[in-house]
């Protein structure tokens, strides 16, 4: 198995709370890797770290390594907009730009360089199509973005992280504020995009984890408590917390 992200001894805490505590895992490169755990198990906070979004945050302590590719990105303080920009973000809510559909897209690639707009129109459809939207906006490109509907805003800021061409995709309950149907056509998409991306996703719906995962990681207090492919996982786990959860019984 290959890996794209190497955590090793990641400790953090925010004034006097420690949130995570000893992490080390490897997240295996074009799999969808699920971080599992109930809420405040410090899920988000790990996905934070990855693309150090966390550094925004006040009084945090950290220490450990995060290597991407070989390179510590954790410490670097070089290159932290080339970070980010190799981690597309999918949040809980979907934030579109204050803008058209169209410009939603086209704003990061002008931002990137890409000014020929030609290669701007066609690099929109593509993308707008590799989300399974294309069809249904396609006659309403100039049209804000705020009128779409909430799953149609999520698929559309999926597009948008994707046009930048990311190597990573993290999602943070990505489906949480979905209807059914969204949330079926954003899952089937992450499992069609591990084809070029790995995939970093937190929920805590475990039906939901069973469905996509490769691989599982489950957290509990700011610890990893247990992590494995997914079949080990969900038919094989070791600890007891872990088979406590999966039952239904966990508290």
């Amino acid at each position: 198995m290959e890996y794209k992200i190497s955590i090793q001894n990641l400790n953090l805490s925010i004034g006097k709370n420690k949130i995570l505590k000893d992490i080390n895992l490897n997240i295996p490169k074009n799999q969808v890797t699920v971080i599992l755990g109930p809420s405040g198990c410090g899920k988000t906070t790990l996905l934070k770290c990855l693309n150090r979004l966390i550094d925004l945050e006040e009084n945090v302590n950290i220490s450990g390594n995060i290597f991407l590719d070989g390179e510590d990105i954790l410490h670097t303080k070089s290159d932290l907009p080339g970070i980010r920009k190799k981690m597309g973000l999918l949040s809980q809510r979907p934030y579109p730009l204050p803008m058209n559909i169209y410009d939603n897209i086209a704003y990061g690639l002008r931002i990137n360089g890409l000014h020929n707009k030609h290669l701007i129109c066609e690099s929109v459809e593509n993308h707008l199509k590799q989300v399974s939207l294309w069809d249904e906006v396609k006659d309403r490109l100039k049209e804000p973005a705020s009128r779409l509907s909430i799953g149609q805003q999520q698929r559309l800021c999926l597009a948008r992280g994707l046009a930048v061409e990311p190597e990573i995709i993290l999602a943070d309950e990505p489906t949480s504020a979905l209807d059914p149907l969204s949330s079926t056509a954003i899952e089937k998409k992450f499992i069609e995009l591990k084809q070029d991306y790995t995939l970093v996703m937190v929920t805590h719906i475990l039906r939901q984890a069973r469905r996509i995962a490769d691989y599982v990681v489950f957290m509990y207090l700011g610890e990893i408590v247990e992590h494995g492919t997914a079949d080990e996982f969900f038919n094989h786990p070791k600890q007891e917390q872990t088979k406590a959860y999966l039952q239904g019984t966990f508290n």
